[in-house]
């Protein structure tokens, strides 16, 4: 069969249980194929072929039916378009024509082939009709306001009967659906159809006493299935075959889905143990603390799938005495899809997009389809150890495509995602090849949210030029964050927005730090004597402290050579100050670096070969991982913290320095790129531009010779802000936020305007 089918108020509407039930039924069954016949523009029904929760149509009649293109491909169906396009005489001409007309407005919507207008019926005059009709076009009038200029002899109908004759499909396989006067066209050929239920009373009137027209009870993609029962399309042991059967709930009522688990996995002696977790954040903890009170949870991660290990397990727990009810749900991968989805893939391809260099981003479909294949693994088991109306929080970009899976799946759900890396503008972004079905999948989120309001604005510029959006709500960003202080701040921002007749919600969240924890380790006496032991090798000496990762995205060439410079610039500090860098290594997997590796290595060589002294080096460069607690103590010896990455999401790194510098009364220095999203909220830190070498300079300068007060002063600032938005308060307000209420657009305009 073919389902000619309306958009608005048919296939995009009626329960959830009936859309997923429809949906899957096309998508599984292969005798059934699917035509979009709306009055939307070709640019308009762009969107809904990148929502992956839509079977993808065949054919796509718009315009009203003066465009028609294959639906993959988008491409004009021939030759029936070029007849189409041989009777239109043009945009202008027909404005030409009927000249300038007291109400009547054209509508400002993306359109070919036809000219549509707003306007009362008596608006229409002779002279209108008769200038529509010299030019060889009719037209077509709706709803009281709808008017439409199209070639003559084209409509909806007229053109679904052409196209049905071209692909030679049997007319008594076709069933139109639809909802509006604006579809009747569609059930003047003879084709079997249903009018929806709640279908406009003139649709109804005119279609009354039709015997191969059903009206059906239930509203939108319920009505086309009672209307492909009612007329015994593919008869009911195929519907019942191709239809899968509702998934049942499973017992989680919050499931957290990350990309690592609750703990960590080592084979000693040929056995896996498990042990807690090293993050020096403390994310994973507090996440773990919301099923402390008993709550019944999954924590969904993947592990690798190797038989050398034994069986694999599915489910395992994390603590049975302080989390019962806590189960951490296994997602099997092989070495290869961690390899591909993981290390190359999201590394290759979204990080450097992600942080704004684009031209670095390595795009495979090969990859993307496994990565795709991953995430539905992700979202299937969701759906199935999730209760009814639980809610999901996921977390990050690895997992960018499990909404749209798991709304297909469990429509109950209540979907939460956070962003834990930076997002860009839509003149980056839109780089993805694959961007308008990563945004139609986010959408399918009820909350959304970001480090900072910049990152939530990009995205929703990002949106913007993907699909119709309006914003329903919107924020100040102070005195939260800075607006104009940096080149990440913004001054309002959008937090609740309608796009792809959803709504979703979104929210500023910075990531913040488990200061309890730190302040553990600070009291812990082998840390003393570390701490005690730096103080005397450093003594008489002002100490510089980058600590990164290897990435170009952290800018460290870019530091050293402002190093470098600061060294010529200012001789007297030769002696007397030194730059400890602390650079994680990349896994040996990820051969993008290597090269940037090798530009280090040498510009180390270089600087300390220009500059070192008999008893000073100037330079001391760690290429390997320092464990938690020891940076701890580098923290508490520092005098000017330099983190200056090209971009960056948020940089706890930044925190964990003004924690350590907090708790132990010191006036340490915090010099920020202004590109790094924590630069957004940590007032009282110097900015600097890492892409300028001399703004580098003066501020590394500025933070070396700042007076004792005026640090203490910028010191006392900084934690006040760290100490009170640790990571605890991060998720309680994410949380919160995700369970509030959806805005009232019309409150919050009267509130604006009073």
């Amino acid at each position: 069969m073919l389902l000619a089918t309306d958009l608005d108020g048919t296939f995009l509407a009626g329960s959830a249980e009936d859309r997923l039930r429809l949906y899957q039924l096309i998508t599984s069954h292969p005798d059934i194929r699917l035509a979009y016949v709306t009055g939307r523009g070709r640019e308009s029904v762009l969107p809904l072929l990148s929502d992956p929760t839509l079977p993808m149509p065949d054919y796509v009649i718009c315009d009203v039916g003066a465009t028609v293109v294959d639906g993959p491909t988008q491409q004009p169906i021939q030759p029936l378009q070029s007849q189409i396009d041989a009777v239109w005489p043009g945009d202008q001409a027909v404005l030409e024509a009927i000249g300038e007309h007291e109400h009547v407005e054209r509508q400002d919507v993306p359109q070919e082939r036809r000219c549509s207008f707003y306007c009362s019926s008596h608006a229409i005059s002779d002279r209108f009709r008769e200038a529509v009709e010299a030019l060889g076009c009719e037209l077509i009038y709706s709803s009281d306001l709808y008017l439409d200029v199209l070639p003559r002899g084209v409509n909806k109908g007229s053109t679904l009967k052409r196209l049905v004759e071209q692909i030679g499909i049997d007319p008594e396989d076709v069933l139109v659906a639809g909802d509006t006067l604006n579809d009747l066209a569609m059930f003047q050929h003879g084709f079997k159809g249903v009018c929806v239920g709640h279908s406009e009373a003139g649709l109804l009137e005119a279609t009354a006493g039709n015997t191969r027209v059903l009206h059906a009870a239930r509203p939108g993609c319920g009505g086309v299935l009672e209307a492909i029962e009612h007329f015994g399309f593919l008869g009911p042991r195929s519907m019942q075959q191709h239809t899968p059967p509702i998934m049942e709930p499973g017992r989680s009522d919050l499931l957290i889905v990350y990309h690592r688990l609750p703990y960590e996995e080592v084979v000693e002696n040929g056995e896996i143990k498990r042990r807690r977790p090293q993050s020096p954040n403390g994310i994973i903890p507090t996440l773990i603390s919301f099923f402390g009170d008993g709550r019944n949870g999954s924590w969904v991660a993947w592990s690798v799938r190797d038989s050398k290990r034994g069986p694999f397990e599915d489910y395992t727990q994390v603590d049975a005495d302080r989390y019962p009810n806590l189960t951490v749900s296994r997602v099997p991968l092989t070495k290869q899809e961690v390899d591909i989805f993981y290390r190359q893939f999201s590394k290759e391809a979204f990080w450097p997009l992600l942080h704004t260099f684009w031209e670095r981003a390595r795009f495979r479909d090969d990859h993307w389809q496994v990565f795709l294949r991953v995430n539905r693994a992700f979202a299937e088991r969701v759906a199935r150890d999730a209760a009814h109306g639980a809610t999901v929080w996921l977390h990050d970009y690895n997992l960018w495509m499990a909404p749209a899976v798991l709304r297909e799946l469990r429509p109950d759900l209540k979907i939460a995602f956070f962003h834990h890396t930076y997002f860009p503008s839509a003149d980056v972004f839109n780089v993805v090849p694959w961007r308008r079905q990563i945004i139609a999948s986010l959408l399918q989120c009820d909350y959304i949210g970001f480090h900072i309001p910049r990152q939530v604005e990009n995205f929703v510029d990002v949106v913007r030029g993907t699909m119709p959006m309006r914003v329903l709500e919107e924020t100040s960003a102070a005195p939260r964050f800075l607006t104009y202080g940096c080149a990440v701040g913004l001054d309002r921002y959008p937090t609740c927005i309608e796009a792809g007749n959803r709504v979703v919600r979104l929210g500023a969240h910075p990531v913040g730090l488990d200061v309890g924890r730190v302040g553990e380790i600070l009291r812990r006496d082998d840390i003393r004597r570390r701490m005690e032991s730096l103080r005397e090798e450093l003594e008489g000496t002002r100490v510089l402290l980058s600590v990164e990762r290897l990435d170009y995205t952290k800018g460290t060439l870019e530091k050293l050579l402002a190093f470098e410079k600061l060294l010529d610039t200012y001789p007297e500090l030769r002696g007397k100050i030194t730059l400890i860098t602390i650079c994680v290594p990349a896994a040996r997997e990820m051969t993008i670096y290597r090269t940037l590796q090798t530009q280090i290595e040498q510009v180390v060589g270089r600087i300390n070969g220009r500059f070192s002294q008999v008893g000073w080096t100037p330079l001391q460069f760690f290429f390997r991982a320092v464990p938690f607690e020891e940076l701890l103590a580098y923290y508490a010896m520092t005098d000017v913290m330099w983190i200056t990455p090209l971009r960056d999401g948020l940089n706890l790194v930044a925190k964990e320095f003004v924690t350590v510098q907090g708790l132990t009364g010191g006036r340490g220095v915090l010099v920020l790129s202004e590109f790094a999203g924590a630069a957004a909220e940590l007032k009282g830190a110097i900015l600097t531009n890492p892409h300028d070498p001399e703004d580098l300079v003066q501020a590394c300068y500025l933070g070396l010779n700042m007076g004792r007060a005026e640090a203490r002063a910028r010191l006392r600032q900084l934690f006040d802000i760290v100490q009170h938005y640790d990571n605890r308060l991060w998720a309680d307000e994410f949380l919160a936020a995700v369970d509030a209420p959806l805005p009232n657009p019309d409150a919050e305009e009267a509130r604006q305007a009073s």
